[in-house]
């Protein structure tokens, strides 16, 4: 039911189905029925004309002589009228909750899912390279969040989530909503974007520093405080560390641990709050994870941000997020390294 694995599974962008797999007789054999509503019929005929698509009234009517169901898979998604009245309908039957299961298939992504990704991410990078540069002193944070949110409405098909711009202290909000806040062009500026390209997501995290002209050299910027440069440099460490370690076979919370203990070795442990990463793909947030309990086992095609972050309440914050895709012997970064 959940819309992005009805896309992911099927094909077919719609906010209203469900997908029923259903065990037939032949020990080997399913039949897969693609229920929606009248508005989306039409475009389901035409964009997968080999589904069998049915009015999606008939899912919830119970169906004269239908026979014994003993086992039922579902989403945790659904509501709990609608699993009630699966319940009714099936008395006889096992209820087992699949969304994990649904999203382990999921984390690992197809060649043409790969592709699209690496295109959004890379649409997310340009756009944050040609955005930070139309940034001026006197800006509101608004102001410079419709400049990314134009440039991705114009270039990809809209924000995989709300930007985030935050200036100054207001980094230290990790999801700081943009406000009225004015740059003076000395302070720093986070920005958390991300477009959606081909249905999929990217996710990306840069921090503009003003003085930082060379982005691969460490921060030197007498704008800004001794403080800062120091809590930069060190999310930077964590960041490069994480992406070198990332590899198949390691836990979600190996990875996670190897930016922890960079941050807490430079003394800012307990101002790392999240964890490091989260999957990306059809959702801004899905399987694998990359944080303290994740025991999901990395694996070659699984997408993962490393974001580690510092935030100092009233003071400063800072986060660097990349995303990688997990290969046979390491990671690829499909991020620019360069914009830090």
């Amino acid at each position: 039911m959940n819309p992005a694995n009805v896309r992911a599974f099927t094909g077919v962008n719609c906010d209203n189905a469900i997908v029923a797999l259903d065990r037939t007789r032949d020990a080997d054999g399913f039949r897969l029925d693609f229920y929606t509503d009248f508005r989306y019929i039409p475009m389901v005929h035409r964009v997968a004309p080999r589904l069998n698509c049915r009015d999606i009234r008939w899912f919830w009517k119970p169906l004269c002589g239908e026979r014994v169901v003993r086992r039922v898979g579902y989403e945790a998604i659904i509501t709990h009228q609608r699993f009630l009245e699966l319940q009714k309908r099936h008395p006889r039957a096992t209820f087992v909750d699949d969304t994990a299961d649904l999203a382990a298939v999921r984390s690992v992504k197809t060649t043409d899912e790969i592709a699209a990704i690496r295109a959004a991410e890379r649409l997310a990078c340009e756009i944050w390279n040609d955005a930070s540069a139309r940034f001026r002193a006197g800006m509101t944070e608004r102001g410079m969040a419709r400049i990314i949110q134009k440039l991705i409405i114009e270039r990809g098909e809209g924000e995989a989530f709300s930007t985030i711009v935050c200036v100054g202290r207001n980094a230290a909000e990790c999801h700081h909503e943009p406000d009225d806040t004015v740059w003076n062009g000395r302070e720093p500026v986070l920005v958390d974007m991300g477009v959606r390209l081909g249905g999929v997501c990217s996710d990306l995290t840069r921090n503009l520093v003003p003085g930082f002209l060379e982005p691969s050299r460490p921060l030197k910027s007498v704008r800004t405080s001794r403080l800062y440069r120091q809590v930069y440099a060190l999310v930077l460490k964590a960041n490069r560390t994480a992406i070198a370690a990332a590899r198949p076979g390691m836990t979600g919370k190996a990875l996670d641990a190897v930016a922890r203990k960079v941050i807490r070795e430079g003394g800012f442990g307990r101002c790392f709050w999240h964890s490091l990463g989260h999957g990306v793909g059809y959702e801004i947030h899905e399987a694998p994870t990359a944080g303290r309990k994740s025991d999901i086992v990395l694996k070659p095609g699984m997408l993962v941000t490393i974001e580690p972050g510092i935030y100092l309440e009233g003071n400063l914050g800072v986060r660097i997020e990349d995303l990688v895709l997990i290969t046979e012997t390491g990671c690829e970064v499909l991020s620019d390294l360069a914009a830090k």
